[in-house]
């Protein structure tokens, strides 16, 4: 995340990390993961759905 010049979305997220990103069902458990981590402050999530860090 801190990598990414702006906003990501899930998919870039999974690019980066090596999953396959053609499959939506390798993405869904990796968007869980993200909410996760706005759950506890360390994301944030736009309208769009896309995710930034929290500085």
């Amino acid at each position: 995340m801190r990598q990414a010049a702006g906003p990501v979305m899930t998919r870039q997220v999974g690019e980066m990390l090596g999953v396959d990103v053609s499959v939506r069902a390798k993405l869904e458990p990796l968007r869980g993961r993200l909410m996760t981590l706005v759950d506890r402050g360390w994301l944030r999530t736009l309208p769009d759905g896309r995710f930034i860090t929290r500085l």
